[in-house]
């Protein structure tokens, strides 16, 4: 499931490409024709992210869209390809060069026109997203620091915190050396305070880049250079592979509906 970085990235790039313009919106797949009606050819204001979630305003409307595990955006210049398999939403714009520019959406858990009030239902259902409020961290601390989940799964949960998934909770976890399976009450509030300046870092990083990339430059095969995929993580998807600090075997276990992976001696309970 993409991140929040993902998001963030696509909420700029989708705002660059088409706002200030009128936008032709289609459902070639026909699952969102009623939506895309609504919105055809009317003036995009902005698009913007919070956590996991995409809102485009058109006026008075706003497109909400939520990737889930298999949504995913492609985009281009010039003329599109013809439509092929479930599309279930196209833009086609002009750019700000003259020329044509469009972005395809398939596979979307959510794609759907909401008025203000649904919008604002949604945002408050989502804790702090550390793009969007870097300041956030004692209101997401306040569901943490009274909880005995795991903080594992507090991390993956949206209305603790909005843009964190697999990948940077495992991460995260290992580079503060706390175990996932500790009660969220267990971690304090200096050392989340550390955590959340952590993941707004990364964050951002992962906005200026692109990709996940949460290794330090003395963990890493080549110390200089572009990061290669295999050096890139400390424990994510690395399930038998020794620590890259201590060498242990990084373990894996499912947690919320997702393989989480830690180093039992790094991040001991």
């Amino acid at each position: 499931m993409p991140e929040g970085h993902t998001l963030f990235r696509l909420a700029r790039d989708q705002s660059l490409a088409f706002a200030g313009r009128p936008v032709h919106v289609s459902s070639p797949q026909g699952r969102f024709a009623a939506g895309a009606a609504l919105l055809d050819g009317r003036v995009l204001d902005e698009v913007t992210s919070y956590g996991k979630h995409l809102f485009a305003c058109f006026g008075a409307d706003t497109l909400h869209v939520h990737l889930g595990l298999y949504g995913t955006y492609t985009s281009g210049t010039g003329v599109p390809p013809a439509p092929r398999g479930a599309l279930r939403m196209r833009w086609l714009g002009a750019g700000l060069d003259g020329g044509g520019v469009w972005t395809d959406l398939r596979g979307a858990t959510a794609c759907e026109v909401l008025a203000e009030p649904e919008v604002e239902s949604i945002l408050a259902r989502l804790g702090p997203d550390p793009l969007r409020s870097p300041r956030g961290g004692a209101a997401a601390h306040r569901r943490i620091g009274g909880s005995r989940t795991a903080i594992g799964a507090l991390l993956m949960d949206q209305s603790v915190l909005a843009g964190v998934g697999n990948v940077y909770r495992a991460e995260l976890l290992f580079r503060h050396g706390v175990s996932p399976f500790r009660p969220g009450r267990e971690v304090d509030a200096d050392l989340w305070a550390r955590m959340w300046a952590d993941l707004v870092v990364l964050l951002r990083a992962g906005v200026r880049m692109g990709r996940i990339v949460t290794t330090r430059p003395e963990h890493r095969t080549r110390r200089r250079g572009a990061v290669v995929r295999e050096d890139a993580h400390y424990v994510y998807r690395r399930t038998g592979l020794p620590c890259r600090v201590c060498g242990t075997e990084v373990r894996t276990q499912e947690m919320v509906g997702r393989n989480l992976h830690w180093c039992p001696v790094c991040q001991a309970v």
